[in-house]
Formats: C-alpha cells, sequence, structure tokens
C-alpha cells in the first residue's frame, strides 16, 4: 500500500473533507454546516434518508453546485470546485446511478470524450491509459467494444474507469449496486476492495446496510442536512452486523421507539408469504406475449404466466431484458406482435390503458415524473390525472375543481403525503412523496391487479417500507400483483414467486424460500434453476 500523510492520531490524513459546509435552496437547508473528511485507501460510506442531504454533498464534490458557506479542502487546501471538469482535475470522479456512456460509442470512445475541443484526440495513450485502469480495477474488457453492447456490470466498470481516467485520488459511488445481478455486486466488491489497497478515497452512498457493513470501513449518518453520527474503522471493524444495523438506524431515526421494521427494510430478508390459492381460476394469464422492438431495446419473446387473486409474482432480471416492455404490455401502454392477455377469462389484449383501468388494472411506473405524473400540474390534478374527463370530477365538460381539491386533501391525509398545498406542483416534492401520490392514485378499492414497476427505486428506507407495506397489504386484501425490479432484496421481501427475464424469455418462475437467491442468480445469466 502506497504511504500517505499520517495524523497525529495515527489515522491517513485527509485527501478531501468539507468544513462546514452549507447549502440552500427555496424553503429547503440541504447541507447545514456538514463536515467530513475523506481518506486514502478507506471506503467511507454514507447513509441517510432521501432528502438528507448526501445528493447535494456529492453534487458540491462533484462541481455541480456550489455551498453557499464553508470550505472544500483538498489534501489539507481549501479549493473552489467551480465544475465538474475542476472536480475531474482535481482528482475526483463520480459514479451516478444512471449510466451516463454514449451506447452507440466505443468504449474507448467514451473514455476519450471530454478533452478540449481543440487537442488532437490521440488513441495511443489513451490505450496505455485504459490498460493501466483495467489492471488497476482487474478486469477484462475490450476498449473497442460498443458500450451498448455491454453488461450493465461491464458499463458500470467502464464508468469506474472514466471518473479515474484523469487520477485516482478519490472515487465517488452513487446507488451503485440498484442495477446489479448479485454476481455484479460481488464483481463490484472486489473492484472496491482493489481500489481501496491501491490508496483511493471511495465515498459509497448506499441504502442498503448489508452493503456499507460489507464494503465499509467507515460509516457516516446524515440526516435533516447534518451529519448526526459516525463509526469509525476501529468501532466498525468490533461490531457484528446486528450492532451495526442498531447503532445506524439510532443514528438515521433516533432513539425513541421500536425500529424493528426499519432493520428489516435495511437488512432487506425477511420474506412475507401468503397461502395463494392455486386451485380456483387465475386472475391474469398471459400466454405467449411477444413484441416488436426499437434500436437498443429489447422485445418480448414467447412469454407466459398465470397470476392468481392475493399473489405477488415477482420479476428480476439485469435491466434490459424486456422488462419495460412486459410492464407496458401489462398495462396497456404498448401492443404485442403475438399473443394474449386474459383477465379473469375475458381477453384484453386489445384493450387501451382507459378499458384496462375500468377492468381494474392498475400500474405504477418507474419514470414517476414525465410518465407516473406531470410535473408542473398540481399534486390535486395528478391524482385524478387518469380521471380528466370523466365524472364525478368532470361534468359536462367543467371542471368540479372544489371536488377535486377536496379529494386531494383527502388522499393526502391518508397517505401521508408531505407537501405544503394540494395546489403545489408535483415536481416539487420527494421522490418519496411523488411515490405516495401514484400509489395513492392507482392503488385503491377499484383495483383488482396492479403492476408496479421498481417500485422503491432510489427511495429512502422509510418510503421504501411505506411502498413494501402498500404491496403486501394489497396482495393480503386479494389484489393480484405484479413486482418488476432488479433489487432481488426487495423481491424476497414482498414475493410468493419470482420469474427471471433473461433476453426477452421468462426464463422460470421459482418459488420463494430456502436457496431462492441461488436459484435467481442462476436465471438471471441464463443458466436453468436446479
Amino acid at each position: 500500500m502506497t504511504d500517505f500523510p499520517v495524523t497525529d492520531g495515527g489515522a491517513l490524513a485527509p485527501v478531501v473533507a468539507v468544513s462546514n459546509v452549507t447549502k440552500r435552496f427555496p424553503g429547503v437547508l440541504a447541507n447545514d454546516r456538514v463536515s467530513l473528511a475523506f481518506r486514502a485507501g478507506e471506503v467511507h460510506v454514507l447513509l441517510g434518508e432521501n432528502g438528507a442531504g448526501k445528493s447535494t454533498l456529492i453534487g458540491i464534490l462533484a462541481g455541480m453546485q456550489q455551498p453557499d458557506e464553508g470550505e472544500i479542502l483538498i489534501d489539507g487546501r481549501a479549493v473552489k470546485i467551480g465544475s465538474p471538469r475542476e472536480s475531474l482535475e482535481y482528482g475526483i470522479g463520480t459514479v451516478f446511478q444512471h449510466v451516463l456512456l454514449v451506447p452507440s460509442l466505443t468504449v474507448i470512445e467514451n473514455l476519450m470524450l471530454g478533452a478540449g475541443w481543440w487537442r488532437r484526440l490521440n488513441r495511443a495513450p489513451a490505450l496505455a491509459r485504459f490498460q493501466e485502469l483495467s489492471a488497476l480495477l482487474g478486469v477484462d474488457i475490450d476498449p473497442d467494444a460498443v458500450v451498448g453492447r455491454l453488461s450493465l456490470g461491464e458499463q458500470q466498470q467502464v464508468e469506474i474507469m472514466r471518473a479515474l481516467w484523469r487520477g485516482e485520488k478519490v472515487l465517488i459511488l452513487d446507488e451503485p449496486t440498484s442495477m446489479l445481478t448479485p454476481q455484479g455486486v460481488k464483481d463490484l466488491g472486489e473492484v472496491i476492495r482493489r481500489l481501496r489497497d491501491k490508496g483511493v478515497a471511495i465515498i459509497l452512498i448506499t441504502h442498503k446496510l448489508l452493503e456499507a457493513y460489507e464494503f465499509g470501513d467507515r460509516i457516516s449518518v446524515l440526516r435533516l442536512g447534518r451529519v448526526v453520527g459516525d463509526i469509525p474503522p476501529e468501532r466498525l471493524a468490533a461490531m457484528s452486523e446486528a450492532e451495526t444495523t442498531d447503532a445506524v438506524i439510532d443514528m438515521m431515526f433516533g432513539n425513541a421507539g421500536d425500529h424493528s421494521r426499519e432493520a428489516e427494510t435495511l437488512v432487506g430478508r425477511d420474506r412475507h408469504l401468503r397461502n395463494v390459492d392455486r386451485a380456483i381460476a387465475p386472475r391474469l394469464t398471459a400466454h405467449n406475449l411477444a413484441t416488436l422492438a426499437g434500436r437498443g431495446e429489447c422485445p418480448l419473446r414467447d412469454v407466459s404466466f398465470d397470476l392468481w387473486p392475493g399473489e405477488v409474482l415477482g420479476i428480476a432480471g439485469v435491466d434490459g431484458n424486456g422488462q419495460k416492455h412486459l410492464a407496458e404490455v401489462l398495462a396497456g401502454q404498448r401492443s404485442v406482435s403475438a399473443g394474449r392477455i386474459d383477465l379473469a377469462g375475458q381477453d384484453i389484449t386489445g384493450d387501451g390503458v382507459p378499458e384496462r383501468r375500468r377492468h381494474g388494472v392498475r400500474y405504477v411506473t418507474d419514470e414517476r415524473l414525465g410518465e407516473g405524473t406531470v410535473g408542473i400540474f398540481s399534486v390535486a390534478t395528478n391524482l385524478v390525472l387518469k380521471e380528466i374527463g370523466r365524472e364525478p370530477y368532470w361534468r359536462r365538460g367543467w371542471s368540479d375543481w372544489a371536488g377535486i381539491h377536496d379529494h386531494a386533501r383527502d388522499q393526502i391525509g391518508r397517505n401521508d403525503i408531505r407537501t405544503p398545498s394540494e395546489k403545489t406542483p408535483v415536481a416539487k416534492l420527494s421522490g418519496g412523496n411523488i411515490q405516495k401520490v401514484l400509489l395513492a392514485r392507482e392503488i385503491n378499492s377499484d383495483a383488482k391487479v396492479a403492476i408496479f414497476n421498481k417500485p422503491t427505486y432510489g427511495l429512502d428506507l422509510q418510503n421504501t417500507r411505506i411502498a413494501h407495506d402498500r404491496i403486501v397489504t394489497s396482495a393480503d386484501q386479494g389484489m393480484a400483483i405484479v413486482v418488476i425490479s432488479t433489487d432481488l432484496d426487495e423481491l424476497i421481501k414482498v414475493s410468493d414467486r419470482i420469474g427471471v427475464m433473461y433476453q426477452g424469455r421468462l426464463a422460470g418462475i421459482v418459488e420463494n424460500g430456502p436457496d431462492v437467491e441461488r436459484k435467481v442468480g442462476l436465471l438471471m445469466t441464463g443458466v436453468e434453476a436446479a
């Protein structure tokens, strides 16, 4: 391991630190006098709910936001990071949740992007740097491979190369495992350990305590914009997983009360299984579904399954294996090129969204803003968005705004939607509260079948638990539910059976129970589970 400056206490001196950093937005104090130090050769995990201030802090280090107060220190020297380019020049690389590579370009072409326009691109030194980083990360990727043809795990490895391209001082990983297979998570763990051992300071943002415990050397917790606690390496090394869970929950939610449900959400391995009566007729049946795909899409290929009342069928798989087509076909947003869908024995294949909605089919999309809601519209309008023009809130072409706002206030209270007013544009709400708006609109007494697409993606622990509770309660009340997710822990938590999409096909369906992780993992890689 490389030698680094050592403090009087024996710990490595910080390579990057923030001191009393404060950042305000209209009506929000995002960071409140945050002070943190990130050390070479250490994986520093940041935990906290949505709105705790993690993303703002990362945006400041990445040069995307400027602090209103406080300092950023690099090797003990105060600096201003005015842009993402300057952040990279200081040796701070960030890998965001979503892949930001250009899918039509090759690996090496993506890595060469960002140089000054006046500079002639030189492939030879770029290839030398690529080989150097490949050895550092322990990965084997063809530099001339088209990025769009790589697996998601391989694309993430390229993202890490891009983040380290101009220096190997600090690497920020924002929810890096959210789209990976179990094997992909293990591979990422190996990469993280190799970089740590080479002296890179790693900042890891995650909602999963299992990952924080497995990968982290130090854990810091943010709440309401402030740093509320820290578990240093010597203490973390001596703690069990259960002790770590208790300590983190106390910091995130305070010492009062029973936090067993938050612990279940953090650990993510409890199962809620129902006694599904499969002797009766299925509520929903998919017969040999197939779709046509545009460029870069994965079509459905001969997908069939049955779904019974009171059952949750989880759909796992690496993102991009046909899950989006499946969700849209079931919701009525996409036509099939072959196959049939039956709802309670009735053919609804040709029905669009309005007809399926009248039949009791509901869809909770993963694109909360844009597809699920209209950001500039009020909370009240979004709560009745799919009923526009129909009674009871529209009569003879006139809007009953008093009734719409009464309905919104009722739903805001019932679903604990945190909003200044029912008239607030929905885009002003946090991700968790936008999800509550969707759940309030879609999951009601008229719903018979619900399709959830990544229902907790990007949500904090409490909002994740709320979404899981809504799924479980709805199934307990007899609703038939499909949950599509790239988070295997989530599917284990809520599903009775788990199917796996692989290259547009339903590779198999397994019962939830012992050894389900291994069986699903095999199906996700194209190997039939025993």
